[in-house]
């Protein structure tokens, strides 16, 4: 039989189970989300976005990134398009995790070039990752590794989200150590920040960050160091996947400091908020369900609480899986979305990453991704699904 098929009115394709047999499984139609923001927010809205590998490059790919600038940036356009600024060089774009220091300068100075003839938000990330950890022998090295990032980002016109280092995780050993870094980088700084709080389920070098392994010792530190330096604070994005610690830390920061969700399990529930606030957003899982994202949240700040939770809904199933643990491996799912909607030609990945996840996992990608609504040409989504399917010997 043929891999695809479409039984009456509805496309089909055969998709592996747990159990090793297949399941014939019909697609639903597609939503029709608008290709371009349609009004207005109410919410800051950044999606922290991937790269696109070269796939043709002569390059060994575990150890070379190899980038297709015209497809990245051209991705980048689309998400503006929706109304999204875009974080960039951030893990999404597996920023330490195949993709160096140089070649995110090189992203960050692409972006912000292409951002300004777009009418464009961008922030960028400013870590310590050309410092390895090892060789950091004291907080200044520290210092003097973000005091690097940050000029040369600033240099080049961009605005700066201040990542958690991995450096900075290893030699800091108390909150003294934290509050010395982030006062004297912060003091310096041109224009407002992000303050990035990635837990360890995204990068297990990062326990312990703030000085503290328990949660709570943790952010009382994270709060004192933002609120003291409120004015040089755009926001604080969280990535720690525990939206009551979110709720607790937004309610205690300094008024005009944002709380950015990186929360990719519970993001709409704390977009939409509750009557003592909400969050905005910087999440990796908008790359992947752009037009969704800006169709919902131009609903919700025209006061329409239903469509957004209509749209949003269905889509927190998929996030939940593409970020399943372990959890570091989500780019992979993330780059599997943009391969299936047509955002790119292929799918291959900076580090070899499209072999992080099993086949299973990716089935199940598509399962949900269909029932969202977010297959936005079903005929090449199922001839995309078939050639990873096959390439796998699934049907052979």
């Amino acid at each position: 039989m043929n891999r695809y098929e479409r039984p009456g009115q509805s496309l089909a394709i055969e998709l592996p189970r747990a159990d090793r047999s297949l399941e014939l499984f019909k697609l639903t139609a597609p939503r029709n989300f608008p290709a371009k923001m349609t009004g207005k927010l109410n919410r800051v809205a950044f999606a922290a976005a991937h790269v696109v590998a070269d796939p043709l490059a002569e390059a060994d790919p575990w150890l070379d990134a190899a980038i297709d600038w015209d497809r990245t940036i051209a991705f980048r356009e689309h998400l503006w398009d929706l109304g999204f600024g875009v974080a960039e060089a951030m893990d999404t774009a597996q920023r330490g995790m195949g993709l160096g220091w140089p070649d995110s300068l090189e992203l960050i100075r692409r972006s912000v070039a292409a951002a300004k003839a777009r009418n464009g938000v961008v922030f960028s990330g400013a870590g310590t990752d050309h410092l390895a950890p090892e060789a950091a022998k004291n907080v200044d090295d520290v210092i003097r590794a973000y005091e690097e990032q940050i000029a040369a980002i600033e240099k080049s016109g961009g605005r700066i989200i201040m990542m958690a280092s991995r450096a900075l995780a290893r030699v800091g050993k108390s909150a003294d150590d934290y509050a010395k870094v982030y006062d004297r980088i912060l003091s310096q700084v041109r224009e407002p920040v992000i303050i990035h709080w990635l837990g360890d389920m995204f990068d297990p070098a990062l326990a312990g960050y703030w000085g503290a392994k328990d949660l709570d010792a943790a952010m009382k530190t994270a709060v004192g160091i933002i609120n003291a330096n409120a004015k040089k604070i755009d926001g604080v994005k969280v990535s720690l996947l525990d939206k009551d610690k979110e709720i607790v830390m937004r309610r205690q920061l300094s008024d005009g400091v944002l709380m950015y969700t990186g929360d990719d399990f519970n993001y709409a529930e704390l977009i939409a908020g509750d009557d003592k606030g909400y969050s905005h957003a910087l999440l990796g899982i908008f790359d992947a369900i752009a037009p969704a994202a800006s169709a919902a949240l131009v609903s919700l700040a025209a006061n329409d609480r239903k469509t957004f939770d209509d749209i949003l809904a269905p889509t927190v199933p998929l996030s939940r899986h593409i970020f399943r643990s372990p959890t570091r491996f989500y780019k992979t799912g993330v780059v599997f979305m943009a391969y299936l909607n047509g955002h790119q030609d292929h799918f291959t990945m900076i580090g070899g990453q499209e072999s992080a996840r099993s086949t299973l996992h990716f089935a199940d990608i598509f399962r949900l991704a269909d029932q969202a609504g977010l297959l936005r040409d079903p005929d090449l989504a199922i001839a995309r699904m078939r050639l990873v399917l096959e390439t796998r010997g699934v049907g052979l």
